[in-house]
């Protein structure tokens, strides 16, 4: 039998016509396929937001989470000061949306990554970086010596045990280097703590500060940050602002960790049950390509909403598989699509092209995923 073969504009055609648009109903979409409640978005933006005008600190948003320029200025209109940023390929999106200040919390180093860091510092008013090291301090200072001045911030590990000078003194040591290398500017100090460290987190920065006043340094920006931390912002007074990001989705780590309800969380993984080969097992069309394997300290890979018993127990690429066995009355049959809540939301985001925003289970929206895969 003579095959018909699609041409490229069949395809696109195609394409077109199986896309998600503003009207559909979500039940409808194929799967697997990450939605985003519009009202639980736009509240969470509100309620930290909120919070931080009630205690006077200044608010950067952390776009890894959702890597989505609209998103990014929803989160400025609410307020926020400047955005955050993990790489400088992703940096560079958000300059190409119009973004001016913009922080990257990551040691920068390499020829390749300096020159499109370099081009990015000359394009935007408000970049800046950080470093924890002479090695990348030096670094930096090499390239820049002839070109436009970059500020660099201290990193600081207060407690997070992650990147970071380890002392106050190293951290004014630094400090005090970056602000004599040319071609750069001493920006200040930046921490990610680790939850429930606010004292710890408040005395390491107080001193760094006082440290380098004694040497005649200002240190303009103060920045802590992390969602898990988010709620103890007003516990860091040494801080000029703080950095969050998961909190604009929420997700079940979040739910675990006291910092939002069930309700409060704005992705679900919607996805289809494909097969029922026992009475205590299902599985479904969304693996560790939708869901992310990151289980955060969870046994299994994310909260089914409709079947709050099932358990999700085993991800392949393509397969995830659904233990039915505590689940009490109706069971998901084969066809039936089913929302589950991610274990970590910001990975889900690098998964996927596009996210399609809903209101009471009709499209609204959908946004291309804008720094999808920028990752150095």
């Amino acid at each position: 039998m003579r095959q018909h073969r699609k041409t490229p504009d069949m395809a696109h055609d195609i394409a077109s016509e199986v896309s998600p648009k503003a009207g559909d109903r979500i039940e409808e979409l194929s799967t697997p396929r990450p939605i985003i409640d519009e009202d639980r978005l736009a509240g969470n933006i509100t309620r930290v937001q909120s919070y931080m005008d009630q205690h006077g600190l200044n608010f950067r948003p952390h776009i890894k989470t959702h890597k989505i320029p609209a998103l990014a200025r929803a989160q400025v209109a609410a307020g926020a000061k400047g955005i955050n940023c993990q790489k400088v390929t992703e940096a560079e999106a958000f300059a190409d949306a119009g973004f001016e200040d913009i922080l990257i919390t990551f040691n920068i180093l390499g020829a390749e990554k300096l020159v499109r860091l370099a081009a990015l510092n000359d394009r935007i008013s408000g970049l800046k970086v950080v470093a924890d090291s002479t090695v990348t301090v030096d670094g930096l200072s090499a390239w820049f010596a002839e070109r436009k001045p970059l500020t660099v911030l201290v990193e600081c590990d207060t407690g997070g045990a992650r990147c970071g000078v380890q002392t106050p003194e190293q951290a004014a040591g630094l400090g005090k280097h970056i602000a004599g290398k040319p071609g750069l500017v001493f920006g200040g100090l930046m921490s990610y703590p680790k939850p429930s460290n606010a004292a710890a987190t408040q005395a390491f920065l107080a001193e760094s500060v006082a440290l380098l006043k004694k040497e005649g340094i200002d240190c303009p920006i103060v920045s802590n940050g992390g969602t898990p931390s988010l709620f103890e912002a007003h516990l860091v007074p040494a801080a000029t602002e703080h950095r969050a990001g998961t909190y604009i989705y929420n997700d079940r780590s979040m739910v675990r960790a006291g910092h939002c309800r069930e309700e409060d969380c704005a992705m679900h993984i919607l996805a289809t049950v494909v097969s029922r080969p026992t009475e205590d097992r299902a599985v479904i069309d969304a693996g560790s390509k939708a869901l992310t394997s990151d289980l955060l300290g969870f046994a299994d890979y994310g909260h089914v909403v409709e079947y709050p018993e099932a358990v999700i127990k085993g991800l392949s690429e393509e397969h995830g598989v659904i233990d039915l066995t505590n689940c009490k009355g109706a069971r998901p049959q084969i066809g039936d699509k089913i929302r589950i809540i991610p274990n970590h939301t910001c990975v889900v985001s690098n998964l996927f092209d596009q996210m399609v925003f809903h209101r009471d289970g009709v499209v609204t929206r959908v946004e291309d995923v804008a720094a999808r895969g920028l990752v150095w």
